[in-house]
């Protein structure tokens, strides 16, 4: 692997930075908008904190400060709940006077605005949480305005329908029965800081679509690009207090879930937070959707395509730094060709270049946070006690940032915590199996997580076959973290509840009311 040179990164009162590439006038709008305190949006309005306060953001590739932003609490939610839900009970209101094709036109302009700033929002994404900025471009922001495109056409396809039912309550009574999808009221949406921009479009392409009103608390790490959504909602018409966005921490993602006045809390993030939504959420009973942690397994076969195969495995666990849910790492690999397949993953990950992502050569940044940095350096240190070996990787890479080096550990046991925990982190076990389906089937459904899995071969009756017995939400075969707008997402077991994208993902903020009139 190699480290490129640290590049330093704008702060709130640094205007020498280059901006060489941004469209007209972007450059400009940058530098303000990090240049200036970010606020909260309630009711339609940007404003400061009740308390006052702020806190900093920070690039994670220098460790500088980009700027700071309100440091929103409980009595901010309190405010952003309020005018939810004024919002959403009046039904005078621009929002709920709005029709279904006028809410999807609203939707489609929004996607369309994140396409045309789409540099800028790379640029903030990229600086906020460390991702190269070819693939903040690429893919977070590309697919976010996918997402809203996607969406908006649910906006006119939200349908009930009749139900010829049975019930005789007299000689010759008849009824008509059917039903209607409503929205659920106020949401709660709390999400994480390793794809900022792309989580805020998965909670609220849907929410919007099925016309609920919504408070959005972005990751404490990571609030500026959902900062910058907020503007872009308000330039394409969104009516005051449909979104609010209150930026904080860990406080007021509790005052949400806890609020009487939240009818339904989506979060993203880890198992461990996940539980602690579901217990505040008991209060009103609140509906609660979740998308948590996972620790998933590739299983390759000796008669995988190794030309496909090793690279894609490789990418499975090393795309964005291994800070993915679904991130790829347990690999699983028939014995046969599991001394070509290591060395070959340990191959690829040498090659990546590791810098700050504003870097034209980075293709892998640093880790959001000090905090996280010491926590995946923590397992590596475990693992490594523990009697692994690391033929690639195992430390912190460079002096300055929050850089790890892309790590293959071998030599691991089923109890080790590299093996068992999620490290979020570039770090991936490479484990021998003997060939037959059952011993890796059973070996990949060990976990308490169930998110994704990967499986790689050219037999494609032992790809279906593992695919139907392999306990996760998504399976990939012979590529991986492969996502569209169209196709659901979400885990079994403690991965979580319910589904995002898709069609499916509008369930999470509807109800399903029945009714039904007699006719005679």
């Amino acid at each position: 692997m190699s480290i490129s040179t640290p590049t330093h990164a704008p702060s709130a009162a640094d205007s020498s930075h280059s901006f060489a590439g941004l469209p007209e006038g972007s450059a400009e709008r940058f530098q303000n908008f990090v240049r200036n305190p970010g606020r909260l949006l309630i009711d339609g309005e940007w404003v400061d904190a009740v308390s006052g306060k702020t806190f900093e953001t920070f690039n994670p590739a220098t460790e500088e400060s980009l700027g700071s932003v309100a440091h929103g609490a409980a009595e901010d939610i309190e405010l952003a709940v309020a005018a939810a839900r004024r919002c959403f009970d009046d039904e005078h209101s621009d929002w709920r006077r709005m029709t279904p094709s006028e809410r999807g036109k609203l939707i489609y302009r929004i996607g369309d605005l994140i396409e045309q700033h789409a540099d800028e929002l790379a640029l903030l994404e990229t600086l906020d949480n460390g991702k190269p900025l070819t693939i903040a471009k690429v893919a977070d922001v590309a697919l976010s305005a996918d997402l809203f495109h996607y969406m908006s056409g649910w906006a006119t396809k939200i349908e009930g329908g009749t139900i010829p039912i049975s019930a005789i309550t007299a000689p010759g009574s008849e009824f008509l029965a059917y039903t209607r999808k409503e929205p659920v009221g106020v949401v709660g949406q709390i999400i994480p800081w390793n794809f900022p921009l792309l989580m805020a479009a998965w909670k609220l392409g849907p929410a919007l679509a099925a016309g609920v009103t919504v408070v959005l608390k972005p990751a404490e790490q990571t609030p500026l690009s959902a900062l910058r959504l907020g503007e872009l909602m308000l330039e394409a018409g969104l009516p005051a207090g449909v979104v609010n966005i209150v930026t904080g921490f860990g406080d007021a993602g509790a005052a949400i879930a806890a609020h009487d006045g939240v009818d339904k809390v989506a979060f993203t993030g880890s198992t461990e937070v996940g539980r602690l939504i579901v217990h505040a959420a008991a209060g009103n009973l609140k509906k609660v959707s979740l998308e948590l942690g996972g620790k998933s397994p590739q299983v390759l076969y000796k008669d995988a395509d190794m030309d496909v195969a090793i690279p894609g495995a490789a990418n499975g666990i090393f795309f964005n730094q291994g800070q993915c849910c679904n991130a790829g790492s347990r690999l699983y690999i028939e014995r046969d060709v599991y001394d070509e397949v290591v060395e070959g993953v340990a191959n690829e990950a040498k090659k990546i270049t590791i810098g700050p992502g504003i870097n034209a050569d980075t293709q892998m940044g640093p880790l959001i946070s000090q905090e996280q940095h010491e926590k995946v350096l923590g397992y590596l240190s475990s693992g490594l006690g523990a009697g692994a070996h690391a033929p690639t990787g195992g430390g912190r890479a460079g002096v300055h940032g929050y850089f790890v080096e892309p790590t293959v550990l071998t030599d691991t046991t089923p109890d080790m915590k590299v093996v068992r925990e999620e490290i979020f982190g570039p770090v991936v076990c490479a484990i021998p199996f003997d060939s037959g389906d059952d011993d890796v089937i059973r070996s990949g459904n060990d976990t308490n997580y169930g998110l994704a899995s990967g499986i790689w071969t050219r037999d494609i009756n032992k790809a279906h076959r593992t695919a139907h017995r392999l306990r996760a939400g998504t399976v990939w075969i012979n590529c991986y973290s492969v996502f569209d707008a169209a196709m659901p997402f979400g885990g079994y077991k403690e991965s979580g509840w319910g589904r995002e994208m898709g069609h499916n993902a509008l369930e999470n903020y509807l109800e399903t009311k029945s009714v039904v009139a007699q006719l005679a």
